[in-house]
């Protein structure tokens, strides 16, 4: 007999000794679930009581930003925090990613002690400028409420397996067989404390990969669009397919149609994708009904403006303007984040929450090892940053044992800072590439208006 079908927000875990149901968790998970459980009937809100309730914690953070930032001291000077509207909000200036690497102290504020501990982070620069920030427990706590709403919107039944393909700390991720989680994510086990997650290290070459997922044989598979349409191909090609697996859910990249359509040609699943960043958590999830995505307005105010600062309609692209609702170390207030995204008209489905119908500006590629596997080219971006005063960053690769680490950066570099470099990047990449290291005034986006850290140039 099931405890509870996919998609249903049931506590399974209670902290109260003598008490199994209803459940009462602890604190931490608690407020999670107060959030999520709010999450559901706010999603169908319509958009004038989401813009007025977006507005209204929006003047908490200007009054906090105003008292306890430099930048935003000087920078909204003058603007009231109550009564926000739209009018006035487009009239304050740009944060650009520029400012957020060269004055991040300047930005950031002391929190409130109740936010909980702060913590630093170091974006990975999918657009070739990374940057690094203060956060909060309030803020990791938004983000599990937003990842659990994911999980919901996509029925998944969370007692089932997860494979999880993506960056990994925990070292027995490298190994062969990845490393042991309970539940599905942190927190995730206040709702079903019995499910397993199975994690491995993205820069695993995909062969490899294919090979642990048929052994670990998941429900689920959450890892990068660029990842998984790799792992179709390689699964095509030899012939195989993934049995146990019901659906698969991508983030941190743009996710084409042709991954769609690949996916489900070789595993027989759909994709349920989100729009996340490091700086700002879930921006947008896939809707459950449709190929289309909802932005997280219980967290973020995402502005799309064209080239004078308007709002672009439906079926028009822009830049992706962010602020962020909860996040009182670095208040982010119309932060310009580097991507693109179409607008979309209102969803059948019912929910009030803006409409996305595409995000451009995030894909990475696969980088081909000099024996031909291909690898997620993680090349540690946080060391870099740390090290070097890099403002701006891409590696392309021209032959399979040749590499180009093009910088912008704040001055000159020394001789034994480039060695350092090229030191770096073989042992990140784990081969012994030719690495050339070269100097310019600006890494300019593509074309198509977007900008790739990482570029393959050679001919699979």
């Amino acid at each position: 007999m099931r405890l509870y079908e996919p998609g249903e927000i049931v506590v399974a875990r209670s902290e109260l000794p003598g008490l199994a149901w209803p459940a009462i968790p602890d604190a931490e998970r608690q407020g999670v679930l107060s959030v999520l459980a709010q999450l559901q009937y706010s999603q169908f809100y319509g958009p004038e009581r989401l813009r007025a309730l977006q507005y209204l914690q929006l003047g908490n953070v200007v009054r906090y930003a105003q008292r306890a930032s430099p930048w935003y001291r000087k920078s909204l000077a003058g603007v009231e925090p109550r009564g926000l509207d739209d009018a006035t909000w487009s009239t304050l200036p740009l944060l650009t990613r520029r400012v957020l690497q060269e004055r991040a102290s300047h930005v950031a504020t002391p929190p409130p002690k109740a936010h909980g501990k702060v913590r630093r982070i170091t974006t990975s620069g999918s657009t070739g400028a990374p940057v690094s920030m203060n956060q909060t427990g309030l803020t990791e706590l938004f983000w599990n409420a937003f990842a659990l709403r994911e999980l919901l919107w996509r029925r998944a039944d969370l007692t089932e397996r997860l494979a999880i393909v993506r960056l990994s700390l925990d070292p027995a991720a490298a190994w062969p067989e990845g490393a042991r989680t309970p539940g599905w994510l942190r927190l995730g086990d206040a709702i079903a404390p019995q499910a397993e997650s199975r994690v491995l290290d993205i820069r695993t070459p995909v062969r490899k990969q294919l090979e642990w997922l048929r052994r670990v044989e998941p429900a689920w598979l959450l890892t990068y669009p660029s990842n998984l349409h790799h792992l179709a191909l390689e699964a095509r090609r030899q012939g195989l397919g993934l049995p146990t697996l019901r659906g698969a859910i991508t983030l941190s990249e743009v996710l084409r149609p042709e991954t769609r359509a690949l996916v489900h040609e070789v595993f027989g699943v759909a994709i349920g994708d989100s729009y996340t960043t490091q700086e700002a958590g879930y921006l947008a999830i896939q809707c459950p009904e449709h190929e289309r995505y909802h932005v997280q307005s219980e967290g973020v105010l995402l502005e799309v403006l064209d080239g004078d600062g308007k709002p672009v309609p439906p079926g028009g692209v822009g830049r992706v303007v962010i602020s962020t609702l909860h996040n009182l170390a670095t208040p982010l207030i119309r932060y310009e984040v580097g991507d693109w995204a179409e607008v979309g008209p209102p969803c059948p489905c019912g929910r009030g929450l803006p409409v996305l119908t595409r995000i451009l500006g995030r894909e990475r590629n696969l980088l081909i090892t000099p024996d031909g596997d291909r690898v997620y080219p993680f090349f540690g971006t946080a060391a870099l940053v740390e090290r070097l005063p890099v403002l701006q960053h891409q590696l392309v690769q021209t032959a399979r044992d040749a590499l180009e680490m093009r910088l912008v950066t704040g001055r000159p570099l020394e001789e034994a800072e480039v060695a350092w470099v090229v030191a770096h990047l073989r042992e990140r990449l784990g081969a012994d590439y030719r690495v050339e290291v070269t100097f310019h005034d600006a890494l300019e986006r593509g074309a198509s208006g977007k900008f790739e850290d990482f570029v393959c140039l050679v001919e699979d």
